[in-house]
């Protein structure tokens, strides 16, 4: 288990942006091995897949809902991975979870080991 804590959530107008964030409280070599994801999950919806990175960045797998509007980085000096988004919907309504996976290339939501307490994004029509 790893600490992982979200921020940078928020409410905001359709059409607006916003950047999350995600710090893992571990030594930076450690955080640099991992592969990090973004989920999300939406008033009485399941928790979905939206992004993830490899520990090379080499990977960068999106949701088909948020593909040319969402960005998922990385600063593993910092031990951060960020979700950039762009063109707010108010579909886009959720709790966004960072999560951690020991899995170079993980294809399911079991794969991810660690998850945060979640970042609230609320987005107005």
């Amino acid at each position: 288990q790893v600490q992982l804590v979200e921020s940078g959530g928020g409410l905001v107008q359709a059409g607006g942006s916003l950047r999350l964030s995600c710090t893992a409280a571990v030594s930076g070599r450690t955080f640099s091995g991992y592969t990090m994801g973004w989920f999300r999950q939406a008033p009485g919806k399941e928790r979905e897949f939206v992004a993830r990175i490899n520990w090379i960045n080499s990977n960068t797998p999106y949701a088909d809902s948020v593909k040319g509007r969402f960005t998922i980085s990385r600063d593993n000096a910092k031990n951060t991975v960020y979700l950039q988004i762009t063109s707010l919907k108010p579909e886009d309504t959720a709790v966004y979870y960072c999560a951690r996976s020991r899995i170079s290339f993980p294809t399911k939501e079991a794969d991810f080991d660690s998850w945060g307490q979640g970042t609230q994004v609320i987005v107005s029509s």
